[in-house]
């Protein structure tokens, strides 16, 4: 069964994108209504998987990650078993943040956060260049981040 999103749900997204800790209560305020209804919702939301879960935002600055950098990575043999054993390496790299599967001159690109660019030569000299079946890397480093969006447009 495929359920469908109405306004009242997505405001309640909206609303949890913002601040994960909102209270029930809070929310059930902010929308005019009363707990049990927006208790009822969150619980079918989650159930459905529109919710996937909470986190915590963290400064990686204060992390001492100073260095974002987005790696561009293209295998050398394409097939199914070269291909799940990248996926299942790359998830064991602590410092790749975001691994996207991609259309183009390249097949993967990583978003990568570091301390400096020392770390950033020993990742790729000793970790990822340890990968099998890597045949080309091209990184790009931020100089500034203009928009880091954490809530989805619904």
């Amino acid at each position: 069964m495929n359920y469908t999103l109405d306004a009242i749900d997505r405001r309640i997204i909206r609303l949890l994108q913002e601040d994960g800790k909102m209270k029930i209560k809070e929310i059930a305020t902010a929308l005019k209504m009363t707990n049990t209804p927006i208790f009822e919702r969150i619980k079918r939301l989650e159930k459905e998987g529109f919710i996937k879960g909470y986190t915590t935002l963290v400064d990686r600055e204060k992390l001492g990650l100073q260095l974002i950098a987005f790696c561009s990575v293209t295998l050398e043999i394409h097939n199914q078993d070269n291909i799940q054993r990248f996926v299942r390496e790359v998830n064991e790299l602590e410092e790749v943040v975001e691994c996207y599967h991609i259309a183009g001159m390249f097949d993967y690109l990583l978003k990568i956060f570091v301390k400096d660019m020392a770390d950033y030569q020993h990742f790729i000299t000793n970790k990822l260049a340890s990968l099998a079946n890597i045949s080309r890397v091209q990184s790009s480093f931020v100089m500034t981040e203009i928009k880091q969006a954490r809530v989805l447009p619904i």
